[in-house]
């Protein structure tokens, strides 16, 4: 057990310090129009979808140039549709209906991401955001594969989350009811059949073998950064036992981590998982412009209040796993207890 480095000097109120930075990120939010609160984040997926066309006719030329905007087109257009829109639409951040908010959840992680609507927000929503960094919940642990050397995890392991995905989802469908289970794998079926039919039919592809190595290519286009935020901006952070977590404020200013902003994972992961993740794991009902525009509000306060706000830059924390990846990466992490917070 080892002390956080940075940890704040007493409780000061933890509940009270996050009702009154939540008081000072609905003002900003109230004060913010319909645009920047959901429209912006609506326009760069619909943007996104409007693009797919554009994308599967490039890939009918055979200039190399042409092919290769075309994968990158779909490349970035599915990362954006999987990651940015599965990710707000779990969230209910894209509308405020009910039922648009489980349309376009189940659109987004079960036709495009290929996965269960249920487990991502249990996974995520419940287990991930309630219990951030605990130990046994929410410590990012099933990130971990100690079995692989540091080289074959950061470099070749990102190649299978395509192909692993969809499978991870049909084995949890033995948890979950019959019905759910022929809508999600339905769901699933739809949405990875519809991308092998496009490729033959609007692409032009001659062969299944060559559609389905350009479905891979694709899907895994972002694969490695979107595996890497994944642990850079949790692990290495202090650990919690599930007993004694602090308060929610001190939590997520101790065990969140954002990174700069970096135009494309900005466009195709979203501000609230790469620059804004701090505020959005405090705050995670706002849309990814919203998480960018209370960042300022949100790093004043934190830091006005002597509360760790951690920052770092991509290829820092990509140097650290490489160079300490047996203890971060295979090695039960310290548990940090911080005394009169829990």
């Amino acid at each position: 057990m080892e002390p956080a480095r940075g940890a704040p000097r007493g409780n000061g109120g933890g509940e009270a310090l996050l009702g009154e930075l939540e008081a000072l990120v609905r003002d900003v939010e109230r004060a913010s129009s319909w645009w920047e609160r959901r429209g912006v984040d609506c326009a760069i997926l619909g943007l996104s979808l409007l693009a797919l066309p554009a994308g599967f006719l490039c890939l009918r030329s055979e200039n190399v140039l042409v092919l290769g905007l075309g994968i990158t087109i779909l490349g970035v257009s599915h990362y954006t549709l999987t990651v940015k829109g599965s990710h707000l639409a779990t969230h209910g951040a894209l509308t405020e209906s009910k039922g648009w908010s489980k349309f376009w959840e189940l659109f987004f992680v079960e036709v495009c991401l290929a996965f269960s609507a249920e487990y991502a927000k249990y996974g995520h929503v419940k287990i991930h955001h309630g219990y951030t960094n605990v130990l046994g919940l929410g410590d990012s642990s099933t990130w971990r594969l100690p079995c692989l050397n540091r080289f074959v995890y950061m470099f070749l392991s990102p190649l299978l989350i395509p192909v692993i995905t969809p499978l991870v989802a049909v084995e949890r469908l033995r948890k979950v009811e019959l019905r759910l289970a022929v809508r999600t794998l339905g769901l699933i079926s739809l949405g990875l059949y519809a991308h092998y039919w496009l490729l033959l039919n609007v692409s032009g592809f001659r062969s299944p073998g060559s559609a389905l190595l350009c479905m891979f290519i694709t899907r895994s286009l972002l694969a490695h950064p979107y595996l890497h935020v994944n642990i850079f901006q949790h692990i290495g952070l202090p650990m919690f036992s599930r007993d004694k977590k602090p308060r929610r404020i001190h939590m997520m200013s101790l065990g969140v981590l954002n990174l700069p902003r970096l135009p494309v994972l900005d466009w195709a992961f979203g501000h609230s998982l790469i620059s804004c993740h701090v505020e959005h794991h405090l705050f995670p009902w706002l849309s990814d412009n919203m998480c960018l525009k209370v960042k300022p509000v949100v790093s004043r306060f934190l830091q006005e209040k002597q509360l760790r706000y951690n920052e770092d830059s991509y290829l820092a924390r990509f140097r650290l796993f490489l160079s300490h990846y047996e203890e971060l990466m295979v090695q039960t992490p310290p548990i940090t207890e911080l005394v009169g917070l829990q």
